[in-house]
């Protein structure tokens, strides 16, 4: 794996599961530490998102996205503290939905106090929107446009996550019956592991809410690229700076097969999965450059959370080493503690 640069890929809402990365949890040091700190800055909230992590009975269930999504952000700013910690500094960053939110904080954009802030106003919106889902399809977005009518409002094209993979999105009963019509028309489906219709029209009134939040946080322009699944391209400084494009981005479709294309259109990198599981490492296998041995995936963890450790150790030993930082809670970049 040697002489490439190495993408970091972030997972989002979908990617969760029971006791995800909970192995590293007081075994790998600057992990810990990276996950006390979010907790803290979380409060009273961080607290209870703690324990229902660590318990086998959690008081709210993980796929919620009050849990969720803050949760991922924490595990993936963690492992990539840690990566950092041990000498392994990303080339670019890449995040799914609220893994974008961690590559702007790995990259110096929000710092990780403005960003819990955003992440406890982003789980207080939430409970406004109204009840609804995601649903993967395994189609081409032509594939699935004639299911998605006038009749259907509510129901949009939620992410491109591979040529013929798909995610629907929006309110119930809507997506519900579509999934009925593609299921009989013989399409694959399957529930996202979500109880919010994130990436659709119904959560845009949540995301003009975060915007006041976002509006109060000092921006700063990436210092290290950031390939956006909002727009498929790089994030700019105007779009870095701009609240909205870190806040809007909960109610806009997730282009990741575009991200990804234009990444690897760039050249050829290692991709290195950071957050629970190895679902973005699966969709990264099937574009032509992996499969021809150009480029290379790497997941950090393991599908389920048996193995977590070994595998985290087993991958960080695989990865190139610049030099290991002796300060792992700083901040990536920008020379701020958290």
């Amino acid at each position: 794996m040697a002489g490439r640069p190495v993408a970091l890929l972030l997972p989002g809402q979908g990617a969760q599961y029971p006791g995800m990365a909970a192995e590293l949890y007081g075994t790998e040091p600057a992990f810990t530490g990276a996950m006390d700190d979010v907790f803290g800055l979380l409060g009273e909230e961080g607290a209870r998102i703690r324990a229902d992590w660590l318990s086998d009975e959690p008081a709210v269930p993980i796929d919620d996205a009050v849990r969720a999504q803050p949760l991922l952000f924490a595990i993936g700013y963690a492992a990539g503290q840690a990566l950092r910690a041990g000498g392994i500094r990303p080339d670019v960053l890449l995040g799914h939905s609220v893994g974008e939110l961690v590559a702007a904080v790995l990259a110096g954009v929000i710092d990780l106090p403005g960003c819990a802030r955003l992440l406890l106003a982003r789980s207080a919106v939430l409970v406004d929107v109204p009840a609804g889902g995601m649903l993967a399809v395994a189609a081409a977005p032509r594939d699935v446009a004639p299911f998605l009518r006038e009749a259907y409002p509510h129901v949009v094209l939620g992410a491109v996550n591979a040529p013929r993979q798909v995610v629907l999105a929006g309110t119930e009963p809507e997506l519900s019956t579509i999934e009925h019509e593609l299921s009989t028309a013989g399409f694959r489906c399957a529930r996202v592991l979500s109880r919010q219709p994130f990436h659709s029209p119904a959560v845009r009134q949540a995301a003009r809410r975060l915007a006041v939040v976002a509006a109060r946080l000092e921006l700063r322009s990436p210092r290290v690229p950031i390939r956006s699944t909002r727009t498929g391209r790089l994030v700019t400084s105007t779009e870095a700076t701009d609240p909205t494009f870190w806040t809007h981005q909960v109610a806009e479709p997730v282009l990741f097969w575009p991200a990804l294309e234009g990444l690897l259109g760039t050249g050829n990198y290692l991709l290195v999965e950071s957050g629970p599981g190895a679902g973005l490492t699966t969709l990264a296998r099937r574009h032509p450059k992996v499969r021809s041995g150009h480029s290379e995936v790497l997941a950090l963890s393991p599908p389920g959370a048996a193995g977590t450790l070994e595998t985290w150790r087993s991958a960080i030993r695989r990865l190139p080493i610049a030099e290991p930082v002796h300060e792992p809670r700083k901040l990536w970049y920008s020379g701020r503690t958290s």
